[in-house]
Formats: structure tokens, C-alpha cells, sequence
């Protein structure tokens, strides 16, 4: 319920005070800025795969003319473009997302070609945007051809003085080669990434036939492609996801076993779970081994030993 009043101020000007139950005001406001965050921040848009962010480096790009055949350009110039045209938030975020998007780690198919320090499987930092370079990949062309053609609308940037697109063409299927996470209001999602050619396949079966089964499309897509390898345990988590939108996937790291001697072996680990952080996982299987749960002459990945 809401009352208007007209009070008269100091200066004899009239005042309108507006009056309503704090229970009504709370309900909107929330539902107004939890929108706000899952439009403009937290979630991508299932038709480029991409949150604002992402979308407004790629487009930033794309109008400095950093295409896969172009020399690279440094990082801070993007940043700097995109902070200023777009993105009016903190570097430290639009740097971060550009510098995932640079990582064959973290995405299944790249957008963004870097040169120099940008981070590791193992954890390390990236370097600062002055000290690196980036441009496109082609895949980041693919999201961005035609975008000159009146192919998705544009919208005025955050004072009016140029436009930028709503949503990116997107000729590959981004959202679901790449994945996608995030965390809004009262709401979340997290897509795992998948391999291209199986995603075109399906797509084109079911264009092919609208009322394709789900156990068909199932044997097209048998799961998800993470980046870093690894089994998936069991299908029930892939099913469930894939018929319900809910499911838990459980992954395990690809090892072989090799004898090095009479009586020795040793477990080569050359796949890992997607997101585990190799240097993290190495201190807990040390951590194993000098608590006595594992029996072992040594831990070693690339230049890093562990030995007890």
C-alpha cells in the first residue's frame, strides 16, 4: 500500500513524501537487483554462451582489429578499451576474464590467443596486463561474424556515447563447447564444456528430425569434453543433467601404471580432474604419504619433488 503526501518544505515549495510498507518495498527492490545481477553480471546468455564481460572484451577486440592473422596487442590497451567504452567496473575483473578466456586450462576452445604469463594448471597468477599481449582466436571470430551486418541489436554503452551489441551473432554454439558458470540471486547455473563436432552433429540430427529421442541425442553427445581429460565415473550424473537440468559428475584422473625396475612401478598420472589445481592435489597425496596412508619413494611433477 502506498500514500502520497504533500508537505510543504522551507523554502515554501511543495514536497511529495511517498509512504508505503517496508515488506513492499523490500520484495521489489530485491527482485529489481537480483535481475540486475542475473542480466548484467552473474549469468551468460544461453544464445552466445558469454556474460557481459566476456562479451564487451571480445567485441572490444574485435573493433581494434586484433584478428588471429593480426600482430597481438598489449593487454592493458584491451583493458584499457574496455574500461573506458564499456565495462566501467574494476580492471581487475575485466583482466581476469580475459585472462580465462586466454586459457586452454579453463576452456575447452579458447577465445582469446595470449602471448606471455597467463597462469597455469598449477595455480600460478598471470602476469600483469602490461607485461602480456592477446588477440583473437578463430573460434572468437566465429562468435563475431556478421555482427556489421544489422545481425543483433545494439544498445546504447553505460553514458550514451557508443553502442554496444546485446548479444553476440554467434555462429558457434558457445554455451555448450565452452560451458559456462555463475552465481546470481536466488539462482545458479554451471554448464560443463563439450566437444564441437558432437554438438554440431547433434544439431543437425535435430534438425533433421524435431522429435529426435533423448536416448538418440544421448549416443550423439555421450557427455561432456573437459579440457584437462579425466574419466567421467558413471553415466547416471550425465543422464540426469541432460534429462533434468540437475546432475553430479564425478571425475577421476587418467593414470598409467609402468615398471621402472624388477620390483618397482610408478603411477604416471597424465590426465586430471577439470579445475583441480595440480600443485594443491600433489601437497595432499605428499600429505598421504607422510601420514602412512600411501607408500611411496617420491612425488614428482615436472620441476616439482616431493620426496619423504
Amino acid at each position: 500500500m502506498t500514500e502520497e503526501i504533500d508537505l510543504v518544505g522551507e523554502n515554501g515549495q511543495g514536497e511529495k513524501v511517498f509512504s508505503r510498507l517496508i515488506e513492499d518495498e523490500m520484495r521489489e527492490s530485491f527482485i529489481d537487483y537480483s535481475m540486475s545481477v542475473i542480466v548484467q553480471r552473474a549469468l551468460p546468455d544461453v544464445r552466445d554462451g558469454l556474460k557481459p564481460v566476456h562479451r564487451r572484451i571480445l567485441y572490444a577486440m574485435g573493433e581494434l582489429g586484433l584478428s588471429p592473422g593480426r600482430p597481438f596487442k598489449k593487454s592493458a590497451t584491451v583493458v584499457g578499451d574496455v574500461l573506458g567504452k564499456y565495462h566501467p567496473h574494476g580492471d581487475s575483473s575485466v583482466y581476469d576474464s580475459m585472462v580465462r578466456m586466454v586459457q586452454d586450462f579453463s576452456l575447452r576452445y579458447p577465445l582469446v590467443d595470449g602471448q606471455g604469463n597467463f597462469g597455469s594448471v598449477d595455480g600460478d597468477s598471470a602476469a600483469a596486463y602490461r607485461y602480456t599481449e592477446a588477440r583473437l582466436t578463430r573460434m572468437a571470430i566465429e562468435l563475431l561474424a556478421d555482427i556489421d551486418k544489422e545481425t543483433v541489436d545494439f544498445t546504447p554503452n553505460f553514458d550514451g556515447s557508443v553502442d554496444e551489441p546485446s548479444v553476440l551473432p554467434a555462429r558457434a554454439p558457445n554455451l555448450l563447447i565452452n560451458g559456462s558458470s555463475g552465481i546470481a540471486v536466488g539462482m545458479a547455473t554451471n554448464i560443463p564444456p563439450h566437444n564441437l563436432r558432437e554438438v554440431v552433429d547433434a544439431t543437425i540430427a535435430l534438425i533433421d528430425d524435431p522429435d529426435i529421442p533423448q536416448e538418440q541425442l544421448e549416443g550423439i553427445i555421450p557427455g561432456p569434453d573437459f579440457p584437462t581429460g579425466g574419466f567421467v565415473c558413471g553415466q547416471e550424473g550425465i543422464h540426469d543433467a541432460y534429462r533434468t537440468g540437475r546432475g553430479r559428475i564425478v571425475m577421476r584422473a587418467r593414470a598409467d601404471v609402468e615398471t621402472i625396475g624388477d620390483d618397482q612401478e610408478r603411477i604416471v598420472v597424465t590426465e586430471i580432474p577439470f579445475m583441480v589445481n595440480k600443485s594443491r592435489l600433489i601437497e595432499q597425496i605428499a600429505q598421504l604419504v607422510r601420514d602412512k596412508k600411501l607408500r611411496t619413494s617420491g612425488i614428482c611433477a615436472t620441476s616439482q619433488t616431493v620426496k619423504e
